[in-house]
């Protein structure tokens, strides 16, 4: 089975009081199909610098990275070939730029990229691995 591996961001600003996380829509997905920025690891780069770079790309916003938050891991299949991916997500702090407002080339990748408040996004996104990633933020940033 090939393996792939990937990073990504819970990318995070501090805004009217509370916490929001950058989310992303994927091209070609439902409106509402919320994700967290992420992309595989090239070639002669860490994890921690994918995650950054991927957060700007599909973002357009800058971050200061913070701790790393943990591994989802799953199986999917490609063209008949089942894959095994791990993505490394990272904890960031938005530090510059405006949300959606994506390098050029990027609008092939994401359809729109906007804000959603933290404390509901373990219910918005789409995926499981990545909506335990915001409850993981929610725990570091808010903890009880």
């Amino acid at each position: 089975m090939r393996r792939e591996l990937s990073a990504g961001l819970v990318l995070v600003r501090r805004m009217r009081g509370e916490h929001w996380l950058a989310a992303v829509r994927p091209q070609g997905k439902s409106e509402g199909t919320w994700a967290l920025p992420k992309g595989l690891i090239g070639p002669g780069e860490t994890p921690a610098g994918t995650a950054l770079r991927e957060g700007f790309e599909e973002t357009g916003l800058s971050a200061r990275l913070g701790s790393k938050l943990g591994d989802v891991r799953y199986v999917y299949t490609w063209q008949g070939e089942r894959i095994f991916k791990i993505v490394s997500f990272y904890l960031a702090h938005a530090i510059g730029g405006r949300i959606g407002e994506l390098p050029a080339g990027m609008e092939i990748e994401v359809a729109e990229a906007r804000w959603l408040p933290l404390s509901k996004a373990p219910r918005l996104l789409a995926y499981k691995g990545e909506r335990e990633m915001a409850e993981r933020a929610l725990q570091v940033l808010d903890p009880l």
